[in-house]
């Protein structure tokens, strides 16, 4: 908490712009090949040894950054001779991270996860997810979820113009699910080739109240409605500078958007969660340590 103040104080206060998260893409290999993707790749593909992934932790903590996000390609089928995701974990504790994340496509099992929290990508109910994914996705995303065991697994649907009508359910089906904690809500930002799978403006602001709707009833929705009523706009200040992004290939920067007009269009929430935190939202703090904390 004391690092988390004066990490704010020198962003907020001193304009001193050191990354608080990593999202780290340890390979772009990966056993799906969802539509929405711009990370896998079929030919030289990339997977980071584990002293690349060493080296790269240290120069992320070296920064200021104290929470890591693996991510792939799948996290679940890295692999470096004896090594697993587990231990890419455990080193980053090591390091002195004050919690770690795995997000997974949940396609194989992983209880006995050392991650403090770990998010699965779910994209609607049933077809929905399936559409997006694959045939066969959903069922073996329930039964891994099942047997998961881990008291921190959330899930991260991005909505896009395949699965938008299944956003009700989906969220029902969260709040009904006694393995999910909470979901998170983002929209699908229209890197090439998929530009199609956007929404068009009025659609998904008409998501962004439904989703604010459910919130404010009580269901487990891990976005701010502060955070959210941004996104309708998308026309505040762009903080992407508080995540640093390695990719799978070694090279390190903001998120690949970061300058472009891909940015105008920008549908990961977490952009409106962190201006509302500089904007001293209430609901956007209680909700960033509810995350964090």
């Amino acid at each position: 908490m004391f690092y988390l103040g004066w990490w704010f104080f020198k962003a907020r206060v001193l304009g001193c712009r050191k990354p608080l998260q990593t999202v780290l893409f340890i390979s772009d290999r990966c056993n799906l090949q969802c539509k929405h993707c711009t990370v896998y790749q079929k030919e030289n593909q990339h997977n980071m040894t584990y002293d690349q992934v060493r080296e790269q932790l240290e120069y992320s903590y070296s920064l200021g950054s104290r929470f890591v996000d693996f991510e792939g390609g799948e996290v679940t089928i890295w692999k470096d001779g004896d090594y697993r995701i587990n231990d890419l974990i455990d080193l980053a504790k090591k390091i002195g991270f004050f919690s770690c994340t795995i997000t997974t496509n949940a396609q194989l099992p992983f209880s006995g996860s050392h991650a403090d929290s770990i998010w699965v990508s779910l994209d609607g109910i049933g077809h929905f997810h399936e559409e997006v994914r694959g045939k066969g996705t959903f069922a073996r995303l329930e039964k891994n979820i099942a047997e998961c065991g881990h008291k921190h697994l959330s899930v991260n649907m991005v909505v896009n113009t395949l699965n938008y009508t299944s956003v009700d359910e989906t969220i029902e089906y969260v709040k009904n699910n006694p393995a999910i904690e909470s979901i998170s809500i983002n929209f699908h930002t229209p890197f090439p080739p998929t530009e199609y799978l956007s929404l068009d403006k009025e659609t998904r602001n008409a998501i962004i109240d439904k989703v604010i709707a459910y919130k404010k009833k009580g269901y487990p929705v891990m976005n701010s409605v502060s955070g959210l009523k941004l996104m309708k706009k998308n026309d505040f200040r762009k903080r992407c500078w508080v995540t640093n992004f390695i990719y799978p290939d070694g090279s390190r920067g903001l998120c690949a958007g970061d300058g472009t007009s891909i940015c105008d269009n920008c549908g990961f929430c977490m952009a409106g969660e962190m201006a509302s935190v500089f904007s001293f939202r209430p609901d956007t703090i209680f909700a960033g340590l509810k995350l964090r904390v």
